[in-house]
């Protein structure tokens, strides 16, 4: 059973946005998923709350967000997708870094965001090295063609960690989270440009 783990120290960098769109991805293909909301903020149950019944269902555990790091996942789920807090650290981050077989890392490309992720995948190094979990960026709200995303390539290229894709930034993902819904819930063509950024994320998750 996949664990995959959305992590990164500050808050605002976009772990709901990909925790909510990974699940969807994963209930599209006809998994039995389950998102996991270890923030206290519980922006994704809110979004699982959200989401209609005539969409692919994703399950939650009914459980404080601390427990969520220590619980097991319900019967027949096949699929575990966690968003975590802002300042993940101490027991908890070993606890569900130690569970995960890959983390998302989303970071937009600005000094202060890359810095932070900087000290946070040497954190992650330290507490994966001893198992296979993969590692892998998400370019939040970035044009791949500017400076910037540039940039943010340079930066991770001195810590040898891929970036997967990037995300445009667009008023999409905002729409989509109101309603409970990801980009792959709702007519291809209306997000077409969208999902083929999220196509090397997709293939990613399936590697």
């Amino acid at each position: 059973m996949p664990v995959i783990v959305i992590a990164n120290p500050k808050g605002g960098s976009g772990k709901s946005t990909l925790s909510t769109n990974v699940a969807g991805y994963f209930a599209s293909q006809g998994h039995s998923v389950m998102l996991g909301d270890a923030d206290v903020q519980q922006s994704s149950k809110l979004w699982l709350n959200l989401r209609p019944d005539s969409v692919a269902p994703i399950s939650t555990w009914e459980l404080q967000a601390d427990l969520v790091l220590t619980a097991k996942p319900p019967r027949g789920t096949t699929h575990v997708v966690i968003d975590t807090p802002g300042g993940l650290g101490g027991w908890r981050f070993k606890e569900v870094v130690s569970r995960a077989d890959k983390v998302m890392i989303p970071i937009m490309p600005s000094i202060f965001d890359m810095y932070a992720a900087q000290a946070f995948i040497t954190q992650l190094r330290e507490v994966t090295k001893s198992n296979k979990t993969k590692l892998g960026i998400v370019g939040m709200r970035v044009d791949e063609r500017t400076i910037a995303a540039n940039k943010l390539r340079e930066f991770m290229d001195t810590l040898d960690v891929p970036i997967i894709s990037f995300l445009r930034d667009t008023q999409y993902y905002l729409h989509m989270a109101a309603h409970g819904l990801s980009l792959f819930d709702i007519t291809r063509s209306k997000v077409e440009k969208d999902l083929q950024q999220w196509q090397a994320i997709c293939d990613w998750l399936e590697s």
